[in-house]
């Protein structure tokens, strides 16, 4: 009786730490060569032959044992005996046969496992009776599940979703460097991210417009410091081109540069659809061997360039490869009333990632608009407001735009400012 009981332990605890081990954890144990690993994902590629045989042989055992019990109890006192008997072996069936082995194998399921699959493995393919006895059980038992409209065999594969994989990386933090876990968990997010998230707008690129004459078109490109200039006639949204400034510069010709040698050295310019995701942007980039796109609308206007270092950025966090000077300038600590002043056409996104801040990402793009669109009007000199638990006053305005503000962060904010919507 006592082997029976230790053998329906086994069958529950081995079933447990079966279908509760990490699926991808035994995959990489399987590839690096690991036998028992190995069984266990040839045997979950069939979790309705390896529960069926599981079944069978659990019950077996303890439908055994609740025999032997019974007979033996009628032979020593009758059916009293008998009643007791089987109140008596349920009960170490439940605490001996389910329930300690189960949660051990829940708590070891990797241990557990792996020497069940050598058993499972050995009794499916050697033992004939058995393995007939499966396929007989497991025969009718999907028969049923496919009126249902299940495929047992599909259930091995389990793709886990963004979410999932978000999850796992927030509760790994503590196991991984910190500018690791960063990295995973901005790579994650590069589908939540549109190309204008990012994009340079188009008020603020630096191009050169071939009506110009030529001079200015030299100072142009020496006083933008950028290795590459968008080229168009009058107005952005007629781009030529892209220059590459190296180009110019190694021209065998220089004395004798004008703005139709110039023009014969530009790439063909490459347009982005606005809306387009990061993640996608960024196979597109690797495809086409692009690092600049002219990010366009419905109507072909272009709203803004797109970079491939701007995309890395929101990867690897902020590196310099363009001038310290191109763009809003960071945030400058107020000393004398707290908080810190900025370009309100500085972007929300940038500010987040380089203050390590939470301000919404949801809406407009840029400081000034997430202002504007709060507020539902354009605010004066000393307005004050509070975005996400921060605390922002306007500083100064000019015509339709807000220019520069100050901000404090939530443990910072006064009381009694302009409440939150």
């Amino acid at each position: 009786m006592l082997f029976l009981l230790l053998c329906s332990a086994f069958f529950s605890g081995t079933e447990t730490a079966l279908m509760s081990v990490n699926r991808y954890r035994l995959r990489h144990l399987a590839s690096t060569g690991h036998r028992g690993a190995r069984f266990a994902e040839n045997l979950l590629k069939r979790p309705d032959r390896l529960i069926g045989v599981i079944l069978f042989c659990n019950n077996l055992v303890n439908n055994a044992l609740a025999g032997i019990v019974t007979v033996a109890a009628m032979q020593l006192g009758g059916p009293a005996a008998a009643a007791i008997g089987t109140v008596v072996v349920t009960i170490a069936v439940l605490i001996f046969g389910e329930v300690t082995p189960k949660t051990y194998a829940a708590v070891r399921p990797e241990r557990v496992a792996f020497t069940g699959a050598y058993f499972y493995h050995f009794l499916l393919r050697f033992l004939l009776p058995v393995s007939w006895s499966v396929a007989l059980i497991t025969l009718f038992s999907n028969g049923l599940l496919r009126l249902l409209g299940m495929r047992p065999e599909d259930s091995a594969g389990h793709n886990l979703t963004i979410e999932e994989l978000r999850t796992i990386l927030a509760e790994s933090g503590a196991l991984l460097p910190r500018k690791r876990h960063e990295i995973m968990m901005r790579v994650l997010e590069l589908g939540e991210i549109t190309v204008e998230d990012i994009m340079i707008p188009q008020s603020e690129v630096v191009g050169i417009d071939l009506t110009d004459d030529w001079e200015k078109i030299i100072a142009t490109i020496r006083g933008s410091g950028y290795t590459r200039l968008p080229v168009y006639r009058e107005a952005i949204d007629n781009v030529v081109g892209l220059l590459h400034v190296k180009r110019l510069i190694a021209h065998p010709n220089s004395e004798k540069l004008s703005a139709t040698v110039l023009e014969s050295l530009l790439d063909e310019p490459y347009f982005v659809p606005e809306g387009t995701p990061l993640n996608k942007q960024l196979v597109q980039f690797q495809r086409s061997r692009q690092r600049t796109g002219f990010v366009v609308d419905e109507y072909g206007d272009i709203q803004g360039i797109v970079t491939l270092e701007d995309l890395l950025e929101e990867i690897v966090g902020d590196f310099t490869s363009e001038p310290a000077d191109a763009g809003p300038s960071l945030p400058r600590p107020d000393t004398a009333s707290g908080g810190y002043i900025i370009d309100a056409s500085a972007n929300v996104r940038v500010l987040n990632r380089t203050m390590h801040w939470s301000l919404p990402t949801d809406g407009p793009k840029t400081l000034n608009g997430l202002i504007l669109e709060k507020l539902g009007s354009i605010p004066r000199k000393g307005t004050g407001l509070m975005l996400n638990g921060y605390a922002v006053e306007i500083l100064q305005t000019s015509g339709n735009v807000v220019e520069t503000v100050r901000i404090r962060q939530p443990e910072e904010a006064p009381p009694g400012l302009a409440r939150e919507a």
